[in-house]
């Protein structure tokens, strides 16, 4: 046998060891843990879900869809394409309008899972993750939070009332992810943007009312004061006329007594100079 002879059989040796290595390969799969599997077969789905673990098809006929049961999120940027956020599915903000006209931008995150009881409903009626996301998650809460924050005021939205806003959307979207096998964990509302000129407005008209509050306390704080001399004043004056009802010469002499210290002056005045007593010495 020639050396020509000898590389064809070494050759074809090894395609057959491919082939053998290939067909062992795709007949052989592992469903990882937090997902399930869903088989189908010329575009058809055989037999039930697939749970993790090792498992055989048929090489080259069978496809396996894989879904995660883990918890999946969706979540508005502004900006997807910088990567800020480590969602497993990113879109750009919803732009909505309030009861009352005024323009917003929302920014919200959905989580979710698919329910593995349905998984195979989910594949026939959806497709793969990325279409039932696209098909339910996104149109369905991009839908809603369109339509829930124009039943509120402005205002309610910009002073914080979002938590009600989030609890109406999460009802809404609740129920239409179940008809779908989709379990909704979480939604919230993570930002509501206004335009510049709303928000410039509601800041001045903060500060004009900071500023009536605080020319109100300066009033008040003044009036406080004039009440507060007027009594001090009314003290005064009942002092005096008690101690003008009470003061006379016999009570002057026992004053001057009690504060004397017992030595005589030294200096005399005539009789026509006034003696002076300082009861305060």
């Amino acid at each position: 046998m020639d050396k020509f002879t000898s590389g064809i059989k070494v050759f074809g040796y090894i395609v057959l060891g491919l082939f053998v290595l290939g067909i062992v390969t795709d007949t052989l799969y592992t469903v990882k843990y937090g997902t399930i599997g869903v088989v189908t077969r010329f575009g058809q789905i055989v037999g039930e879900p697939v749970v993790p673990g090792l498992h055989v098809k048929i090489p080259f006929v069978d496809t396996v869809i894989v879904y995660r049961t883990q918890k999946i999120i969706y979540e508005t940027l502004a900006n997807p394409n910088e990567g800020a956020s480590n969602a497993d599915y990113q879109d750009f903000p919803v732009d909505t309008t309030t009861k009352d006209g005024q323009q917003v931008s929302v920014r919200f995150s959905v989580r979710f899972s698919v329910n593995p009881t349905k998984v195979r409903e989910v594949a026939e009626n959806l497709g793969t993750e990325e279409e039932l996301v696209e098909k339910i998650v996104k149109t369905d809460a991009r839908i809603w939070t369109r339509n829930i924050p124009r039943d509120f005021e402005a205002i309610d939205l910009y002073s914080g009332n979002i938590e009600e806003a989030s609890i109406k959307i999460a009802e809404a979207l609740k129920p239409r992810f179940e008809q779908n096998g989709l379990i909704l964990d979480e939604f919230g509302i993570r930002s509501i943007n206004f335009q510049s000129d709303y928000v410039d407005a509601v800041e001045q008209k903060q500060i004009e009312k900071e500023k009536v509050i605080t020319e109100q306390y300066i009033a008040q704080q003044e009036e406080f004061r004039k009440k507060a001399t007027i009594t001090k004043a009314e003290g005064d004056a009942a002092a005096q006329r008690l101690q003008q009802q009470t003061l006379s010469n016999a009570l002057i002499k026992k004053l001057w007594i009690e504060k004397w210290n017992g030595i005589l002056p030294t200096t005399m005045t005539d009789n026509n100079a006034s003696f002076l007593i300082d009861l305060k010495k």
